[in-house]
């Protein structure tokens, strides 16, 4: 594929446990005509391979339509898996696959060079070829939404350690004592400062001081269970102390985590995405002038610290990513 070719694209899908997000993205890393398509990911493995195809077929049909070349296709799949493969192994919210080998059926199907790998290394692969991440050789990347994501890219290439299951730093341990992790381990960095994460603190917190009035039940329309972690950002804005006690705690846990990747890759940049990182933003001041206490590299403060450039299509965008360096050889 020419990659000058105003009309040549790859396709990214985004493979959820619910969805399946699927476009088309050129050269510049632009991206164009998102389909979207109910992920059945309970019930066999059949199913669950037509709903990625047909968001594929979609997309297919649009590019035909507009004369469109397709190179290749990019998947970010649900983990666990094995990129140098293609097998998607046994992931906790895609019980529709065991051992299934997606890149190949996919590429069976379309007779295209088909590449899948997790959504947080792909993600950075993104950041690095048309993103935050763009003119570093060292980029760590972090997403922080449902769950903490974590990719590692060194010299433009996905770091996957031995077996490809590298880099999980959502479940890097900031307390051996901490609460149980979905992962079975105990204090995990996701368990601390994930978007549900930081609802249940705050949500403990309300619980435990037998508060009647707070914006964070305001926006909850009073339920305590019903407080997330927008509404802890929304109260804090407003001036609630319970929502600030919960973010500054937040914060400090993020630093805590974040001095020690420093300490252990010392990265060129920092690149924080995911869809609570959003609205994290307005902290990633505090964030650096915190890290200097949890880290003993002494210049960690020129290490940037960076908004993702993808949002809610970084999934996409991940998977576009893949084909480029695929089609590049």
């Amino acid at each position: 594929m020419a990659t000058n070719d105003q009309n040549s694209y790859v396709i990214g899908v985004d493979v959820g446990g619910t969805k399946v997000a699927a476009g088309f993205v050129n050269n510049a890393g632009e991206i164009s005509e998102v389909v979207r398509v109910k992920m059945v990911s309970d019930a066999d493995a059949a199913a669950g391979l037509n709903s990625v195809t047909g968001a594929i077929d979609q997309l297919l049909k649009m590019g035909q339509e507009r004369g469109w070349a397709v190179g290749a296709i990019g998947i970010c799949a649900p983990g666990p898996l094995d990129p140098n493969t293609g097998v998607v192994i046994n992931p906790p919210n895609v019980t529709c696959w065991r051992n299934f080998p997606l890149a190949d059926e996919i590429s069976r199907r379309y007779k295209l060079p088909v590449k899948i790998e997790n959504d947080a290394n792909a993600a950075a692969l993104a950041e690095v070829l048309w993103g935050a991440g763009k003119g570093f050789s060292k980029v760590f990347y972090v997403s922080i939404g449902t769950g903490i994501g974590t990719g590692f890219i060194l010299d433009g290439h996905i770091y996957n350690g031995r077996t490809g299951a590298a880099p999980e730093g959502g479940h890097v341990s900031i307390d051996y004592k901490g609460p149980v992790c979905g992962c079975g381990k105990r204090g995990c960095i996701e368990v601390f400062a994930s978007g549900p994460a930081i609802a249940k603190r705050a949500q403990a917190m309300l619980a435990a001081a037998n508060v009647q009035h707070s914006s964070m039940l305001d926006l909850a329309n009073g339920q305590i269970a019903a407080i997330t972690s927008e509404h802890v950002i929304q109260a804090n804005a407003a001036g609630d102390p319970m929502a600030k006690a919960t973010l500054v705690e937040t914060i400090e846990l993020l630093s805590v985590f974040l001095g020690n990747t420093i300490d252990l890759l010392e990265p060129d940049v920092i690149v924080i995405g995911g869809g609570v990182a959003a609205v994290l933003k307005p902290f990633f001041e505090d964030i650096r002038n915190r890290i200097p206490d949890w880290c003993v590299n002494s210049r960690n403060r020129e290490i940037p610290l960076v908004s993702a450039h993808y949002g809610a299509s970084s999934g996409i965008a991940g998977g576009a990513a893949l084909c480029r360096q695929l089609l590049a050889g």
